[in-house]
C-alpha cells in the first residue's frame, strides 16, 4: 500500500504563482475597517471620560453649594475650558448642571455636548 496524497488531487505549494498576494489583498481590504473600529472606540472612551469628569464635577460642586460654597471653582477644577456651570436653589435643593462641548478626536469628528446634573439638600440652618 501506497501512503502520501491521492493521485486525482491537485495540490498547491506554497510557490503556485495563482497565489501570491492573497493575504495582502485581503489584509488591505479589512485595514481600513479595523482602524475605523479602533477609532470609534477611541473616540467612544473619550466621551466616555469627559461625562465621568462632567459627573464629578456635577457631584463636588453641588455638595459646596448645599453648604453654601463657591460651587463654580469647585467644578472648575475638574472640567476642560469652555464647560459651562449652572448653579440654583429653590429654597430646599441645590441643583448644578454641568455643561462641556467636546471633540473627543479632534476637528475631523463631530463635536457633542456632555451634560451632567446633580441635586443635594440644601444644609439646615444655611443662611443665603
Amino acid at each position: 500500500m501506497k501512503r502520501g496524497r491521492p493521485p486525482n488531487r491537485r495540490h498547491r505549494s506554497r510557490d503556485d504563482p495563482g497565489q501570491r498576494g492573497f493575504v495582502t489583498a485581503e489584509m488591505a481590504a479589512a485595514l481600513p475597517a479595523v482602524v475605523a473600529v479602533l477609532a470609534l472606540g477611541l473616540w467612544a472612551v473619550s466621551a466616555i471620560g469627559l461625562k465621568v469628569r462632567a459627573i464629578d464635577a456635577a457631584n463636588s460642586a453641588v455638595i459646596a453649594a448645599a453648604r453654601g460654597e463657591d460651587a463654580q471653582a469647585i467644578a472648575a477644577v475638574y472640567l476642560p475650558d469652555g464647560a459651562s456651570v449652572a448653579v440654583s436653589d429653590d429654597g430646599e435643593v441645590a441643583r448644578v448642571v454641568v455643561t462641556a462641548g467636546t471633540r473627543p478626536l479632534g476637528p475631523l469628528t463631530p463635536s457633542m455636548t456632555i451634560t451632567a446634573t446633580a441635586v443635594a439638600p440644601l444644609e439646615p440652618g444655611l443662611v443665603r
